[in-house]
């Protein structure tokens, strides 16, 4: 069972981010406030959840979430700054967008920079230990999901229903035979020579 919080001292916002091994589209980051007798049997780590978990989730997390955010960073600043910044740049804004002021980050992962010196904790797997950082986990992998399901309208033959953006075989594959489009990060590596690993 999830823990709410990593400390109760001061006002604690999980975060966490989606997307950042994807090959197309931008990093979503939620920062989330949850009050101090939350429990919900199925938060976990989003990954660990089903897609019908998650969006039920979601709709409970925001309903009763004291405060929460998500940010976009999109593919055009992952190119500009690298991955890392940007999900670390999608944390910060959405902990900056939160409708009351968190006094500490809870951070899942082992890097993170503050930008505005609040203190934080950084937790390698931390959305399956914390219930703050699960809620973030969940908010920014449905935010996201939802964004990638209006890009494949766009663009089907890359499967971004499917795969959502991940560098999956046949995402691959679609950019062989199609080539990139403006959502896909141009600094990461589409060649060829890697549709073997998949």
């Amino acid at each position: 069972m999830l823990e709410n919080f990593y400390q109760t001292e001061l006002i604690e916002a999980g975060c966490d981010e989606a997307g950042r091994g994807c090959l197309a589209g931008s990093v979503f980051a939620a920062a989330v406030i949850l009050p101090t007798d939350f429990h919900h049997p199925l938060l976990n780590d989003s990954k660990q959840m089903t897609e019908r978990q998650r969006n039920l989730l979601r709709g409970v997390i925001e309903r009763e979430a004291v405060a929460w955010a998500v940010a976009e960073v999109t593919a055009e600043r992952i190119d500009e700054i690298n991955i890392l910044k940007a999900s670390i740049e999608g944390m910060n804004i959405a902990a900056s967008q939160l409708s009351i002021a968190p006094q500490f980050l809870a951070i899942d992962g082992n890097r993170f920079i503050s930008h505005n010196g609040l203190p934080f904790q950084c937790i390698v797997k931390g959305d399956g230990k914390y219930a703050d950082i699960a809620a973030a986990s969940v908010l920014a992998k449905t935010h996201r999901d939802e964004y990638m399901m209006r890009l494949h309208e766009e663009y089907p033959q890359y499967g971004w229903n499917r795969n959502k953006g991940y560098p999956t075989r046949q995402h691959r594959m679609a950019i062989r035979e199609y080539g990139l489009t403006p959502y896909h990060r141009l600094t990461f590596n589409h060649t060829q020579g890697q549709l073997e690993l998949f």
